[in-house]
């Protein structure tokens, strides 16, 4: 007689996200199923689909949700939660991938799921901190790390003086709140620093001169974060005729073992700026690294393909070992 076939439980599912493709391996001896949600615009970005993916292979439950759908009520000591419709309870932990677009909404989100008790991986004053550059490398600077010298200023009548300030021409024009190498600039003559500004400070923007470090020649390394430890990292180099090393700009990553100064700035900033997950890019000047910016929002495709680590299940590991010490704590 053949054994009798059981029928597969049905994973519940919010309308508007899809059921699991495959079917989820059961949680390790003694680790009860967690649901885990990834806050994310597109199911089909790859740093979401990969999270997804090492969710289910550690036998627990991933839901995504868009966040401009979540839907916040409040009321007297009762936070709750709407998606599409329906009720969100039952959440275990939170990974926040909050595009730099839907910086206000995002971070309300993530605040909301703190005050219903739900441990989230990066808390939103920490998120806030890192997309403002100035703010960030404030902190950072602050607690000692070595950072391009930066001015922020909204004086037109002495650019000559501000641009003394970060060492010289040619100079590197930043927008505050830019993201992947959108709204940087560099100029090679006073005229051009003028011109940029004014255009900037016309257009209410706020904007921050930066060193430019020319040792680095087009390069930058890229290491991220996990917890207290770096779990990959790579060297970036900008593809001809262009400044900036971003992958997205086109520029070509290579897996690197930093050495120990490195490693230690990297969790250092992350631990200034409180991201428990972060892309820390740093240059490499000649007496070591220096900080450049940090990421509460990394993708990690580049770096994944580049060094071949399992990064997404990096995060996933610690999201739940963080979310079972925030509920022991």
């Amino acid at each position: 007689m053949s054994p009798r076939k059981v029928k597969p439980k049905k994973v519940p599912v919010l309308p508007g996200s899809q059921a699991p493709d495959r079917p989820e391996r059961a949680p390790r001896r003694g680790h009860a199923k967690k649901t885990v949600v990834i806050l994310s615009r597109k199911r089909a970005l790859y740093s979401t689909r990969r999270l997804v993916a090492a969710i289910r292979a550690r036998g627990h439950r991933p839901l995504v949700l868009d966040t401009l759908r979540c839907c916040l009520l409040l009321a007297q000591d009762a936070p709750r939660m709407t998606y599409r419709g329906v009720e969100v309870r039952g959440v275990d932990v939170v990974v926040p991938r909050i595009g730099a677009s839907i910086t206000a909404y995002g971070l309300a989100v993530v605040n909301h799921f703190e005050m219903m008790g739900v441990p989230v991986l990066n808390p939103p004053t920490s998120i806030a901190r890192s997309r403002d550059k100035l703010r960030a490398l404030q902190y950072l600077s602050r607690s000692g790390l070595d950072i391009p010298r930066t001015v922020m200023a909204h004086d037109r009548s002495n650019v000559r003086r501000l641009v003394e300030e970060v060492n010289g021409l040619p100079v590197i024009i930043k927008l505050i709140k830019g993201t992947q190498g959108v709204g940087v600039m560099i100029a090679h003559t006073l005229p051009e620093v003028q011109t940029i500004l004014d255009t900037f400070w016309d257009l209410g923007q706020e904007i921050v001169l930066q060193e430019f470090v020319a040792e680095s020649e087009g390069r930058d390394v890229r290491a991220l974060v996990v917890g207290d430890r770096v779990v990959g990292a790579m060297r970036r180099k900008a593809k001809s005729g262009e400044f900036r090393s971003n992958i997205h700009r086109g520029g070509e990553g290579q897996a690197i073992e930093l050495t120990a100064p490195y490693t230690e700035a990297a969790v250092r900033a992350a631990r200034v700026v409180g991201l428990e997950v972060a892309g820390v890019d740093m240059l490499e000047g000649h007496a070591g690294p220096r900080l450049m910016e940090i990421n509460s929002s990394p993708g990690f495709e580049g770096l994944e393909r580049a060094t071949g680590m399992d990064i997404a299940g990096a995060i996933i590991d610690h999201a739940l070992k963080y979310a079972e010490a925030k509920r022991a704590g």
